[in-house]
């Protein structure tokens, strides 16, 4: 049994990693402030006797005995991270400047959850790790790309510098139950619009693409690049390469829930990238990884899940 501690444990996939971890017997701490996270995603887990919840801001420093932690803390929909974009940058900094403090006095291993957003919008497709990316530094989506990538920046001087055990790995559009209703996401936003019979609002001419990842296969991917070597830092693309255009996924969603939702066109938000895909050479090499759940499948899962709120 490990003890292990999760970050942003009651978010949508804080919740799913909190899970796994606690059905294979390990000790888990749970952190979260509940800014964007729900103790209604870990409600099953609250009577478990290796699984306790802890309200705290990874903003402030937090001490805990653990043999490795799984750092998420951070909202992740466009809505949420710029509805306060000065927190926003100070969890993604504040939160890997704490935890690696921790990982540091305890000599655990730490993981860093980066983003695909590090990327920006790339002038290389699809994306690979070496790619150093394109962003604007100072535009609305700043707070949270430029917090992951100055997040990824400390992670490499501790470990160069304290010799800390970091592994840092870069996940791509991840969908699922335990999505809010309204987090701004691509995907819930199609699913409950469909449900709701309303129009379903697709941004720009809906030929910009993006990589859907089924949560499942990213916690997988999380747990295989945590007991990887320690010789193997990543930064890892975790993400599935199929690639789908925007339209392409309204259609399906109206397919899958037998909605008679039209689709409507409003102007793309600024920034906004127009491809995103991963290349997962390096984590299939590494890690022995790649998703398993294919599109189809996924989307009829989350259906499944979001009919309840209709």
């Amino acid at each position: 049994m490990k003890r292990i501690l999760v970050t942003g444990g009651a978010g949508f996939i804080g919740s799913h990693l909190c899970e796994r971890l606690v059905n294979e017997g390990n000790d888990v701490i749970c952190l979260d402030n509940f800014y964007t996270g729900s103790k209604e995603n870990v409600w099953h887990l609250l009577g478990k006797p290796n699984f306790e919840i802890v309200r705290h801001d990874v903003c402030q420093p937090y001490w805990a005995e653990v043999d490795e932690i799984y750092n998420l803390a951070c909202p992740a929909s466009p809505i949420h991270y710029q509805h306060d974009p000065i927190q926003t940058t100070k969890t993604s900094i504040f939160g890997a400047y704490y935890m690696l403090g921790l990982a540091r006095r305890t000599k655990c291993k730490i993981l860093q959850s980066s983003t695909s957003e590090v990327y920006g919008d790339p002038a290389v497709h699809p994306q690979p790790e070496s790619y150093w990316g394109n962003v604007n530094p100072i535009g609305i989506r700043s707070c949270y790309d430029e917090g992951k990538r100055c997040a990824e920046t400390m992670f490499f001087d501790y470990h160069r510098l304290h010799h800390v055990r970091i592994k840092v790995i870069r996940i791509f559009n991840t969908y699922g139950p335990r999505m809010a209703q309204h987090d701004g996401r691509v995907v819930s936003n199609f699913i409950m619009q469909a449900l709701r019979g309303e129009d379903i609002t697709i941004y720009g001419d809906g030929q910009q693409t993006r990589s859907f990842q089924y949560v499942s296969d990213l916690v997988e991917g999380m747990i295989r690049m945590m007991a990887s070597g320690d010789d193997f830092t990543g930064p890892v693309n975790i993400g599935n390469p199929g690639e789908f255009t925007m339209l392409e996924l309204a259609e399906k969603v109206i397919r899958f829930t037998g909605s008679k939702s039209k689709i409507v066109f409003e102007p793309l938000p600024q920034d906004d990238p127009k491809m995103r895909r991963p290349d997962i050479s390096l984590a299939k090499s590494r890690l022995e990884w790649e998703p398993k759940v294919k599109l189809d499948e996924g989307l009829q899962l989350t259906i499944d899940y979001f009919r309840r709120f209709v």
